[in-house]
């Protein structure tokens, strides 16, 4: 069962000039369910998690809706403020809609590069585990050190980072990312999206090019934390949705069939509670 861990909806309408812009005529249109349904059936995949892309709740609650009209969406991954002094107040009334799997704070855009390597986050991380969500960590390669103290603060919550953490790939560069990925890759409860790597590569990626940056990946953190997803449509910058599968099964070809069933759909079930609100 392919599941698509990472995917996005949005209508420009409601985003009021946030990304993207309309330079990246690729993507710079509404992108909704009735967009990513064919390429779903038409390449197997059964279900998918919806990633908040816009730091406000309105979007959160725009997706959790989306969910309980679109039955291949499996899970919500939305978004709180979580050092706001009612973060716990508001994780548990989002939460009271049991599609909510996930809350992912925009680590990338945010000035502070060390802004989650904060004790402030422990009300809103109490929250997050009494009500039984994840984490997901949209950051860059300069982030990951913060983000290894937080994962090092709170070892029981179970914490994804997002597109690899977005390596230096169109520049080939691996230092320092994979000596910090190797770290945080140590940690138990931290797992990993083999996903938005064709965007870091560029329009002229080609599977040799990844190979490097995906097999560092699988060796860190095992074929059982690692959860494919497409990045879709942000991943129309560089390629298409069948494009991508068939890289990731190439770059995957030397796992066993029970490796790939886990990381092409086993392992986001079990990450995103998927089977929960099947």
């Amino acid at each position: 069962m392919l599941v698509d861990a990472h995917q996005h909806f949005w209508q420009l309408a409601d985003r009021n000039g946030a990304w993207p812009p309309p330079a990246l005529a690729a993507i710079y249109r509404d992108f909704l369910p009735g967009d990513l349904a064919p390429l779903l059936e038409a390449n197997g995949v059964v279900r998918t998690v919806l990633v908040q892309s816009m730091p406000n709740e309105d979007d959160t609650r725009f997706m959790l809706g989306l969910a309980e009209r679109h039955p291949f969406i499996g899970g919500v991954v939305g978004w709180v403020d979580m050092k706001a002094p009612e973060a716990p107040a508001r994780i548990a009334a989002l939460a009271q809609d049991p599609m909510l799997k996930g809350l992912r704070p925009m680590l990338q855009d945010l000035d502070d590069d060390r802004w989650i390597d904060d004790v402030a986050l422990a009300p809103a991380v109490d929250a997050m585990l009494r009500h039984g969500l994840s984490f997901d960590a949209l950051v860059l390669p300069r982030h990951l050190p913060a983000l290894l103290a937080f994962a090092g603060r709170h070892p029981e919550l179970p914490i994804v980072i997002d597109h690899g953490a977005k390596p230096l790939i169109a520049q080939g560069v691996m230092a320092p990312w994979r000596e910090d990925i190797a770290r945080l890759a140590a940690l138990p409860q931290v797992c990993c999206k083999l996903s938005g790597l064709v965007t870091e590569a560029g329009p002229d990626w080609d599977v040799e090019r990844l190979r490097p940056y995906v097999d560092h990946l699988v060796a860190s953190f095992g074929p059982r934390r690692l959860i494919w997803g497409s990045d879709w449509p942000v991943l129309n910058l560089a390629s298409d949705y069948a494009g991508w599968i068939a890289a990731s099964k190439a770059l995957l070809a030397g796992l066993d069939d029970a490796d790939r069933a886990a990381v092409f759909g086993l392992n986001a079930r079990r990450f995103y509670r998927l089977d929960e609100t099947a």
